[in-house]
């Protein structure tokens, strides 16, 4: 057992639960969509919709999708920094069915246009796991070094940014694949044993059937 599962993360605010997790669910649905969101609707559900404000879920939330990790000691202002970076964002509630007690579906968009849809828990002592991606059922913890890649459900985009990721000595600890249908998207959940270098993503961005590449790693979380 590690010590930070006994008296769980440095962060601010009064819960690991409702403000650690949160953050970093926002956080990971800022890394998933790409680059800094422009909108976002955030729903609430179970703990986090009943007891959520009261422990700055909602301002945890947004202090993530701004990039902030749990121990900044911005986030408590959250909501006027974004109103001064120019995120529009509203908050609501919804039953999540068969989901996590402290859970929230986060859409985003982005200036350029980009979108998606997550749905992630907080589980405790600041961990959190994305249970939905864009309307696919996956599960990752982002607690070790992660690649998420979109892709057009063909045959070889597996094999393509796996021998990538040999090519360039990154082994693969753990190997998901997630698809809307037959011949549509797909999604890849990559955990690595190491950190995967940005001129890495962008190779795997490049390659034929690929359609979007995002690194998560919640130990380098706080950003530039």
């Amino acid at each position: 057992m590690d010590i930070f599962d006994l008296i769980g993360p440095i962060m601010v605010g009064p819960s690991s639960s409702h403000t650690a997790g949160a953050v970093r669910i926002g956080h990971a649905a800022r890394k998933l969509l790409g680059e800094a969101p422009a909108e976002a609707k955030i729903y609430l559900h179970g703990s986090f919709a009943a007891t959520g404000r009261g422990h700055g879920t909602d301002r945890a939330i947004i202090a993530g999708l701004l990039g902030m990790a749990p121990n900044d000691q911005r986030i408590p202002d959250s909501f006027d920094i974004a109103a001064e970076q120019g995120l529009k964002f509203s908050f609501g509630e919804k039953n999540l069915r068969n989901a996590h007690p402290n859970s929230a579906l986060i859409e985003l968009k982005a200036k350029s246009g980009n979108k998606i849809s997550m749905i992630a828990a907080s589980i405790g002592g600041g961990r959190i796991q994305v249970r939905n991606l864009n309307g696919m059922a996956l599960c990752f913890s982002a607690e070790q070094p992660t690649l998420i890649v979109k892709n057009a459900d063909r045959p070889g985009s597996v094999a393509d940014v796996s021998r990538t990721l040999a090519e360039l000595g990154i082994n693969i600890a753990t190997f998901q694949v997630s698809r809307d249908s037959r011949g549509g998207e797909a999604i890849m959940v990559i955990e690595c044993d190491d950190t995967v270098k940005p001129e890495t993503i962008e190779k795997i961005r490049r390659t034929p059937g690929i359609l979007s590449a995002a690194f998560i790693d919640s130990n380098r979380e706080v950003e530039n």
